[in-house]
């Protein structure tokens, strides 16, 4: 190879000579040491040699400049990438530019393909100015390729290997330059406390050290990429990479990874960090809670979640509290006043605009743990920062048994299998304890991912698994999974060997194998088998996958026809690879075409009893010439040859019970299959079987619930392992649908299925089986006639009928009082009833009083007024428990008028006794009336004369409550008269102002006041202590500044301050009494009304039956308002010039005016008053002193209304300290126009009822709305 080069523009050739490639031998090995040869592919050691020859070419001095030509390297045509045959020549050009000369250099990569001559090389510049490199492939193809070599090759792997180096030379991978990166010194396992500082290290060395493609420094913690923060902090550079974690939190541990990344590939380093707790503030209080993360962020509240700590020797925690601290201060404040139970809390009460941060404790028994790490600051500005956070009941249930595996001198790997109820699971902690010690100590500080773990292993101790879950307080701990693990001594062993292999079909070029499971698991389950295979003509034994297969079925593929192949199986655990099975007999590789089917496979019993056993098995892969028909079984004695058939006419499913077996013995079973050209081979015959049943055998019971009247199938096993599973099977078939009706309950050694609604298609037999157990099973068979029977007894169960003494019948009570009532056979004190009149429930009231004697068995209701109004049917519904009854009583007609008419004359006669009129007066009687034993005059003066006095109660309300009086006195004495009017006497009045109010309610209206808009609805009476309800989209209005609720006697209203767009949707008004709600409702969305100077003129009001008007809103945008910019406090040195400025906008413009103390400021020398662009309005007090301290207000305003707001100044003087005032924002105050505003009034608009109506206010008058946060007071009662 040649190489050339000039100055300002040198050219570089690189010329290689013809290329020889040759083939040689290469062997490998797979597993059993078995040789196999590999491809022949031509290799060559030959390294391209540069010879580089630097020809500089002397230039003018009259062109040579050398200040501004000075430049590192540069390469002006870069290296082409060449694909050639073998035995071609190649030549690579490349032009490169610099000064002072540039010195060139040649690097190759060799790749993996098919001959040693392709490439990637890389041509390098360098001067004292710097580096520059270019790179181009070289892909040398064979020209020749002999069919024979891939015939050679016994293996997919190696064709696979073969293909990949032909694939590879036709589309190779492009390598960037090879940066080689090697550590001198590494981080080990860092162990620290909460609150301390670690930093982690690594020093290397980078060969070649390119100042233009330095390596990048990347530190994940637990394959998260880490970013640079105020708790981690990341230095690079020199060939030093170093973390520091500035205070160190249980967030902080995990497995801590730096990559050193290059184009070309990556350096890898890995330790571990280990985070103790920190001393508790109280001993034994709970550790820190961690990950600490803030979810839907609003103007005003936050949403906090968190994981709990891990707790060994601590009591269990009982709570949280939240601490939100704002930014700039570090006053930490506790939002709750009581621990919160979940990990998930909401913080509100915060201000927009602010920022804060927020950190979490957890409380046990012992007192209040250490806080968690405070979470990043949290602006308020109505941003949503994260997802939708949804609470979860219940804990995670119990990992499984903890096995130990790999293990080391150091270290052990510990896995477990995941819970079977997870219920939102985030991860585990792992507890260790010293054997025979009861001090269990954490082995991790946060929730760990993944059901396996590597232990540091120091003494014999014991494990323990806990889960964890998001939104609970606290963990639920491993109750039954403890494992001890011995030095030296594995909890699990590899499997045994699987035997009995046996084909079951050929087709020419593949067999389908079978193969029993291994007698021994090795303590875990076998998961996995892998197959090898042998050409008995060759007698080499190659592995026929590389996948694991999960069943004990294959298909193996790639056979020749007519050869003769034996096999072999390995089982494989969670602990590694079992021993191989005895090699298979030889079978020979030709296609079936028997007529007989083939033989069944996978010959299983279950069901073992004293005499009987239930055979399984698996039909034919193979057919044979026409569908099977059928199967016989056959049995034979142990150790006996002898075979007998167990049926006599074959059966059509794959399952059989065996009867008539003698006990004690073991018997063995095989499976023939017939079709209609006769039958088929043997199957392979099943594992021995001794014929006795288990001790404590149960059989499956079916029954009906007594409670919900479900029928089930109920088993109890009488063997039960950690690991066992209940398998129900319908006709032996696995059931794994329970979406139709069918439900499986398990709770520890009971398994029971529940039907819902059964019917035919539930009928056949039923089969359960435990799995780890030495057989524990039994079967059911459901007929016909029994599931009808119980289908009866379900149904008397789930309706079940109360008997009755006497039906519904009636009895007339003084007052004219109606009662209701029946008697049954008996009724708990849990009884309920429901009455009807006309098919219309009636309620328990003191109209209609309802009661029952459950020692009686009594049922009435009261009816205190029978009018004409109630002839119908009267029925009641009862119920108790499930069971149910119903009885009617039909009052029309003659039956009706006869019960009326008693039921009047029963009211007469207790009016003309009880209820006496005031009597037997004189002249000189005297009435009066006392309320709390204090003379009261009455509106309406005394008629002796006609018997009947009355003191009216306007305005009814709490301050009518208390005990009045009625006397009358003359010479013969005083007679007294009083009532109660407090309590339920109270509330019966308001009850029935409500039902009054609530009839009478007029439709919603809307009426424009100063400061927004209000609606109405107008009614007979109106007082504040009915039960009243505003609602916006079915939310509750609560009152507040903006949303003033109140009313007058004639009317209910809500007035909306400034209202907004936010404000736009369906607004309701509920008026509840005992007997029903009474609503009226007012769609206020859709096109907005606006006001403007066109509008002005009388009243405004709107009413909300104008038709086709969605949404009517009235808002003074074009008032004169104070956008922004003035403080609440100023604090100025005196005899500085202190200037207030603000933004004020309104249409038209608004005049500005600045008082102090209430006394207007008149402009001055010192006071300069100014309004610039016709919205920057100033204040500018020059030469300030201790007298200018005061309240300063603002007030904008134009013809539409305006603010005024409120800046508090104060002086102080040189050298005093500054006074310390804090801002007590004062809310802007909002002034009424100076002119009336009016709405135009729609076209189709209709004038509100008379009745309803309420008087306009009068012009010029100031806005009557109560204060922000007050109701409207109810008008005071006329004396």
């Amino acid at each position: 190879m040649e190489v050339r080069s000039s100055y300002r523009g040198q050219k570089i050739i690189y010329y290689q000579r013809s290329l020889h490639c040759k083939k040689k031998k290469k062997k490998t090995s797979i597993r059993q040491s078995h040789s196999i040869e590999h491809i022949k592919v031509a290799t060559k050691s030959n390294i391209f040699k540069c010879e580089i020859d630097t020809v500089e070419k002397k230039m003018p001095e009259k062109y040579i400049r050398e200040e501004s030509m000075i430049r590192g390297p540069k390469f002006v045509v870069r290296l082409r990438s060449h694909t050639v045959y073998e035995n071609s020549a190649i030549k690579l050009f490349c032009t490169v530019e610099g000064y002072p000369t540039p010195q060139v250099k040649c690097y190759a990569c060799f790749c993996r393909c098919a001959t040693d001559d392709t490439a990637m090389y890389t041509a390098v510049a360098s001067n004292t100015h710097g580096q520059a490199s270019t790179q181009a492939s070289i892909i040398v193809k064979s020209k020749t390729f002999s069919p024979n070599i891939w015939y050679d090759l016994k293996t997919s792997h190696e064709r696979q290997e073969l293909f990949c180096c032909f694939s590879d030379a036709v589309l190779p991978e492009i390598k960037y330059t090879k940066i080689n990166i090697t550590f001198t010194e590494t981080f080990d396992v860092t162990f620290g406390k909460e609150g301390d500082k670690a930093t982690l290290t690594c020093k290397m060395t980078i060969n070649p050290n390119l100042a233009n493609l330095q390596p990048e420094a990347m530190w994940y913690r637990d394959e998260h990429l880490l970013k640079e923060s105020r708790w981690v902090k990341m230095e690079s550079g020199g060939g030093v990479a170093k973390l520091t974690l500035t205070q160190l939190a249980k967030d902080d541990e995990g497995l801590y990874t730096l990559r050193m990344v290059t184009k070309g590939g990556d350096a890898v380093h890995r330790a571990y960090v280990f985070v103790d707790d920190g001393p508790p503030p109280v001993p034994q209080a709970p550790g820190a809670p961690m990950d600490i993360k803030i979810h839907d962020a609003n103007r005003d509240y936050v949403i906090v979640s968190w994981k709990p700590p891990n707790t060994t020797t601590e009591g269990p925690i009982v709570g949280y509290f939240v601490d939100r601290c704002e930014v700039g201060t570090e006053n930490w404040v506790q939002c709750n006043d009581s621990p919160v139970k979940i990990c998930k809390y909401p913080v509100q009460g915060l201000f927009e605009g602010h920022s804060y941060y927020f950190r979490v404790r957890a409380v046990n028994s012992r007192g209040i743990g250490r806080p968690s790490r405070m979470s990043e600051p949290i602006p308020m500005y109505g941003l949503t920062l994260g997802e939708q956070f949804c609470v979860h009941s219940g804990v995670p249930s119990a990992p499984g048994q903890v096995v130990a595996t790999r293990e080391t001198d150091t270290s052990v790997l510990i896995q477990w299998a995941p819970p079977k109820d997870p219920n939102n699971l985030i991860g585990y902690y792992i507890d260790s304890c010293v054997k025979g010690s009861k001090d269990w100590t954490s082995a991790n500080h946060k929730p760990h991912k993944q059901t396996r773990y590597v232990l540091q292993k120091m003494k014999l101790f014991v494990l323990r698994v806990q889960a964890c879950l998001a939104c609970s307080s606290q963990s639920k701990t491993l109750s039954n999974g403890e494992d001890q693990l011995k030095q030296s001594v594995f909890s699990t062993e590899l499997p045994s060997f699987p035997y009995d292999i046996s084909l079951l079909y050929c087709d020419g070029e593949s067999m389908v194998l079978n193969w029993k499971q291994p007698l021994h698991s090795g303590g875990a389950d076998v998961t996995d088998y892998y197959i090898d295979k042998c050409n008995v003509a060759k007698k080499t034994w190659k592995e026929v996958n590389v996948p694991p297969i999960k069943e004990t079925l294959h298909k193996v593929g790639g056979l020749t026809a007519g050869s003769v192949y034996q096999f072999r199986v390995y089982g494989a655990n969670l602990t590694g690879l079992g021993d191989a099975s005895t090699p298979s007999a030889p079978f020979k590789c030709e296609a079936w075409t028997m007529p007989e089917p083939g033989p069944a496979y996978d010959v299983t019993f279950t069901e073992v009893r004293d005499d009987s056993v239930v055979v399984e098995w698996k039909a034919p892969v193979y057919n044979g010439a026409s569908a099977i028909t059928g199967y016989i079984v056959e049995k034979s004695k142990k150790g006996s040859d002898n075979w007998s058939k167990v049926n006599e006419n074959s059966v059509n499913h794959c399952y059989f019970k065996v009867k008539g077996l003698e006990t004690g013995e073991s018997y063995g079973f095989r499976v023939r299959a017939e079709n209609t050209n006769g039958v088929g081979v043997a199957s392979t015959p099943s594992d021995p079987v001794c014929i006795k049943a288990l001790p404590g055998t149960q059989e499956i019971k079916c029954g009906i619930d007594e409670e919900s009247g479900d029928i089930y199938l109920s088993f109890e096993s009488c063997q039960m392992a950690e690991k066992s599973k209940f398998v129900w099977k319908k006709s032996y078939q696995e059931m794994t649908d329970f979406s139709k009706g069918i439900i499986l309950k398990t709770s520890g050694s009971h398994s029971t299925l529940l039907f819902k609604n059964p019917d035919k298609e539930d009928l056949g037999t039923y089969s359960v089986s435990v799995t780890h157990t030495d057989g524990a099973s039994a079967s059911y068979k459901m007929s016909a006639e029994e599931l009808e029977k119980m289908l009866a007894l379900s149904y008397d169960i789930r309706n079940p009928i109360i008997p009755l003494k006497t039906e519904l019948a009636y009895k007339i009570l003084e007052r004219g009082r109606m009662r209701f009532w029946l008697q049954a056979e008996g009724i708990s004190s849990a009884v309920t009833y429901k009455f009807f009149a006309n098919n219309k429930k009636l309620v328990n009231c003191e109209q209609t009083k309802m009661s029952h004697d459950a020692a009686t068995g009594i049922i009435e209701m009261v009816m205190d007024h029978f009018t004409d109004d109630s002839e119908g049917t009267f029925t009641v519904q009862i119920q108790d428990g499930r069971a149910k009854a119903q009885s009617s009583l039909v009052l029309i007609g003659d039956a009706f008028k006869a019960a009326l008419a008693e039921a009047e004359y029963q009211r007469r006669e207790y009016i003309r006794v009880k209820e006496g009129t005031v009597a037997n007066l004189k002249k000189d009687s005297v009435f009066q009336w006392y309320k709390d034993d204090v003379e009261v005059i009455s509106e309406v003066p005394a008629d002796l004369n006609s018997g009947v006095c009355k003191f009216p109660l306007t305005n009814f309300s709490k301050r009518d409550v208390g005990l009045y009086k009625a006397t009358i006195t003359d010479d013969r004495g005083q007679d007294v008269s009083q009532i109660d009017v407090s309590g339920k006497a109270f509330d019966d009045i308001i009850n029935e102002l409500s039902r009054v109010a609530g009839s009478s309610a007029s439709e919603l209206s809307i009426q424009c006041t100063a400061e927004g808009i209000m609606l109405q609805c107008h009614m007979k009476y109106y007082t504040e202590e009915m039960k009243i309800h505003w609602k916006q989209k079915d939310s509750k209005i609560a009152a507040s500044e903006r949303m003033r609720i109140g009313g007058n006697p004639a009317m209910a209203t809500l007035e909306m301050v400034e209202p907004t767009d936010k404000d736009k949707g369906m607004y309701t008004i509920e008026i509840v009494d005992p007997e029903k709600t009474h609503s009226r409702t007012l769609d206020l969305s859709g096109q907005l009304y606006s006001i403007t100077p066109d509008t002005l003129g009388g009243p405004a009001l709107i009413y909300n039956y104008i038709p086709k008007i969605n949404f009517v809103m009235f808002s003074l945008s074009d008032r004169g308002k104070v956008v922004g910019g003035l403080p609440d406090v100023v604090t100025i040195m005196e005899k500085k010039t202190l200037s207030l400025t603000c933004t004020v906008c309104g249409d038209p413009k608004p005049l500005v005016s600045w008082s102090k103390n209430d006394q207007e400021v008149e402009p001055s020398d010192q006071y300069v008053i100014a309004m610039d662009s016709g919205k920057f309005a100033s204040l500018t007090i020059k030469g300030v002193s201790l007298e200018d301290s005061g309240k300063y207000t603002m007030t904008v305003q134009n013809k539409y209304g305006g603010e005024s707001v409120d800046i508090i100044v104060s002086v102080y003087k040189h050298g005093d300290r500054v006074p310390d005032i804090k801002p007590t924002p004062s809310p802007k105050r909002i002034m009424p126009p100076t002119v009336p505003i009016v709405i135009p009034t729609a076209k189709s608009a209709t004038p509100a009822p008379a009745a309803a109506k309420s008087p306009a206010p009068p012009q010029n008058a100031k806005s009557s709305a109560p204060p922000r946060g007050m109701k409207s007071p109810t008008p005071t009662r006329k004396k």
